[in-house]
């Protein structure tokens, strides 16, 4: 086990999507034995796997991967229930004298760690939730973004589980979600490193080798088991990538538009994340920015 040069008590791997964040992680927690937690919203759903990029079980081998596969894909985990288990696991690492790594690309999961989110406690509405699945996501996204707009400029037009999440808290408060949140950061000290790739041609063409692979992985075969057991109507369905192949499966395009699709749409994603990690959305801690594809001893050095 290496030592870190000064005390942490969480160490952040973050960035936008297909920049390498598993990797990373995997190699640091090898080599400072040290446990990861994911800051994935689609990863905590089990049967999600390879469209969600999820470690493999071949990966993960020997290194404890915690907060993946923990919710049946047709129930809900709210923000504050995530944050709920990660403070958890990570006091009991810290009783143990170990420090964790949490990795993932979704900021709101990472800013609820780090900046000590504190959460409205609004379990789920289901007749609420019902009459949004009615009048259909392009609709409540327009009430979102009319009751919440700050709120909704973090949630993409397509994102049916977070606008209906944000929805459900509106009409159950009478206050935006937005505004409901504010900050107890821990005491523990964190550091955030963060990976990017300045060139968008070559992030481009990243995104598009991990699509192929993820279809030559059976991807398509993982949609229509996931529309087998829970209907194709299933709202994680619907989320990127998931979306384009469904649309494939029902006939509504072909593969060739589908992968294209995803693509496209994974590569604005990943500017609104760039666009969350660099800006206010991420919070006052400051990030450690290395190249996409570094290795291990760059991220080492700043611990």
């Amino acid at each position: 086990m290496k030592l870190l040069k000064q005390s942490v008590g969480l160490i952040v791997i973050l960035g936008a999507t297909a920049t390498g964040k598993t990797s990373l992680a995997i190699a640091l927690a090898k080599h400072l034995n040290a446990p990861i937690l994911s800051a994935d919203s689609r990863q905590v759903y089990r049967y999600f796997d390879i469209g969600t990029a999820k470690p493999s079980l071949q990966e993960r081998q020997g290194i404890p991967h915690h907060l993946i596969d923990i919710i049946e894909p047709d129930q809900t985990l709210t923000l504050a229930d995530y944050q709920d288990q990660a403070q958890t696991l990570i006091a009991k690492f810290h009783s143990e004298g170990i420090t964790p790594i949490l990795v993932g690309g979704s900021g709101l999961y990472i800013k609820a760690i780090t900046a000590g989110l504190q959460i409205p406690r609004v379990p789920p509405q289901m007749h609420l939730r019902s009459q949004f699945e009615e009048l259909g996501q392009a609709y409540c996204y327009q009430v979102l973004q009319q009751v919440d707009p700050v709120g909704a400029s973090k949630i993409h037009a397509n994102d049916q589980v977070r606008t209906m999440r944000s929805l459900e808290v509106f009409y159950t408060t009478g206050q935006p979600l937005s505004a409901l949140q504010y900050e107890n950061p821990p005491e523990y000290p964190i550091v955030q490193i963060g990976l990017e790739c300045d060139d968008l041609d070559v992030y481009r063409k990243l995104v598009s080798d991990r699509t192929e692979q993820m279809l030559e992985q059976g991807w398509i075969n993982e949609i229509q088991e996931l529309q087998s057991r829970y209907g194709a109507d299933l709202p994680l369905l619907k989320t990127l990538g998931y979306g384009e192949m469904s649309d494939y499966l029902a006939n509504k395009t072909d593969l060739k538009t589908a992968k294209e699709l995803t693509v496209t749409h994974t590569c604005q994603f990943a500017k609104r994340q760039r666009t969350w990690f660099r800006g206010s959305g991420n919070g006052k801690l400051p990030i450690n920015w290395l190249r996409s594809g570094c290795n291990w001893e760059s991220a080492i050095d700043l611990l």
